[in-house]
């Protein structure tokens, strides 16, 4: 595209979001909306910076040059939402290579502007059933993790001939890995560990935190809370579970339904305020979560005091124990090296801007060494499940899964516990992948 006279190319400032005006009738409104897509995908013809980051770029790009005119003039409008079906909101495009996001005078914010294109739709035609059930995370945990239930549920997940009858009713992708189901919950598990300790604060961190389970944790991988438990309370800070949550919204504003997103917050923000006044800091398994509180509920709900009260509380875990490494009050005596770790960096921790802390931390364990890969895994939510995207998630997992089977790593790990099964079940250098949380207290001999 042609740059008018006097516009820079990229800024030196830091990026900035604008809140996100989602109650405004006008938010909703299809004419502007078009309008405002057609600008916006025209600036990124014209840069094509991001088209290795999804399958988002590349279909709009395609569409472009397969036009009559070879412009975005020639794309039918049509045709824009399958650019915005390919748009998972890892938000990379925008925290790392878009040089035209606000304060830029072009003002692009890619990620809310598809979230802006998603929620349109929403409201016109709602969504399949089968992807409002998939991101039920809540009432499909809470029914498959229901004794007998959950060991029906694995089995038959683990059967061929069934997982080609949940593709075909469900929209399930046969191949893809799904989750295990607990009906000891995460919840449950961490009953009897609690322990008594007092708490050391520090100037950005009060010793004590609260954790929110989040679905996943609590119903898949209930064995990082005691994780979570064990490793947090060897370096002296007192945690224990938020007394009640529902899921955080993610999936459901990855589906553009942000009516259920608000219900989510209303349930969850009360209970995690609550919390923050009473010196609990908080934090989650799994970044998507921690992103949700510090950056998408404050961005949808910017005059709510609440929710930016929770904002400043909310941490990621390795970020939570760098900061209290920083004052000398993170243990350092551990029992067992790790090895070769190949470490993926998940899209929703990288976008927070807070460095690689789950990497600094790994690292302080003697004979340990930790290889760092920047990509993303193209899980993203419920991406890599469903059988119309599940294949360009794994071409897009492909440069991580090449990275780990030259590396043949002692063990492979993500702050996503999603994310790391889909890349182990691609790999062939990996048996099972591990959270960090895990590996830490492995080596603490835990």
């Amino acid at each position: 595209m042609d740059k008018k006279p006097g516009i820079r190319e990229g800024s030196l400032e830091a990026p900035t979001r604008h809140p996100l005006d989602w109650t405004n009738p006008e938010f909703y409104n299809e004419e502007k909306l078009h309008t405002e897509l057609e600008r916006v995908f025209d600036i990124c013809h014209g840069c094509r910076r991001c088209v290795s980051l999804c399958d988002t770029f590349p279909t709009l790009f395609d569409l472009v040059d397969e036009s009559e005119t070879m412009e975005v003039d020639g794309v039918d409008k049509a045709d824009y939402q399958n650019v915005v079906d390919q748009c998972y909101l890892c938000d990379l495009c925008y925290m790392t290579k878009c040089p035209y996001v606000p304060p830029h005078e072009w003002n692009v914010d890619f990620p809310h502007l598809m979230l802006q294109a998603k929620a349109v739709k929403f409201q016109q035609s709602g969504a399949p059933l089968n992807h409002k059930i998939l991101t039920s995370t809540d009432a499909v945990g809470k029914l498959a993790t229901i004794p007998l239930i959950d060991i029906t549920v694995n089995a038959l997940n683990r059967n061929g001939a069934f997982r080609k009858v949940l593709e075909a009713t469900l929209g399930v992708h046969h191949q893809a890995p799904v989750p295990q189901y607990h009906s000891k919950t995460l919840r449950k598990s961490v009953k009897t560990m609690g322990q008594n300790i007092t708490p050391v604060a520090t100037q950005k961190t009060t010793g004590k935190v609260a954790l929110f389970a989040t679905c996943y944790g609590n119903y898949n991988s209930p064995h990082l809370g005691e994780d979570f438990y064990k490793v947090f309370q060897h370096n002296g800070i007192q945690i224990e579970l938020v007394p009640t949550e529902q899921c955080c919204g993610m999936p459901k504003m990855e589906l553009g339904d942000l009516e259920s997103v608000a219900k989510a917050k209303e349930a969850n923000i009360p209970v995690l305020a609550k919390l923050v006044d009473q010196g609990y800091d908080l934090i989650a398994p799994v970044p998507s979560c921690v992103l949700m509180f510090k950056q998408e509920l404050p961005l949808m709900f910017p005059d709510d005091p609440d929710v930016q009260k929770v904002k400043e509380a909310f941490f990621d875990p390795f970020e939570y124990l760098f900061l209290r490494h920083k004052n000398e009050l993170f243990n350092t005596e551990f029992k067992q090296n790790l090895g070769d770790i190949s470490y993926q960096v998940a899209c929703h921790l990288r976008v927070q801007n807070i460095g690689f802390k789950t990497r600094d931390i790994l690292q302080l364990i003697p004979g340990t060494k930790v290889d760092t890969i920047e990509r993303c895994s193209g899980h993203d939510g419920t991406y890599a499940v469903r059988k119309e995207t599940h294949e360009k998630s794994v071409k897009i997992a492909r440069p991580v899964v090449r990275k780990v089977n030259q590396a043949k790593p002692d063990h492979f790990a993500s702050d996503c516990p999603m994310a790391a099964t889909h890349i182990a079940t691609l790999s062939d250098a990996v048996d099972k992948p591990m959270h960090p949380m895990t590996l830490l207290r492995t080596a603490y001999g835990l």
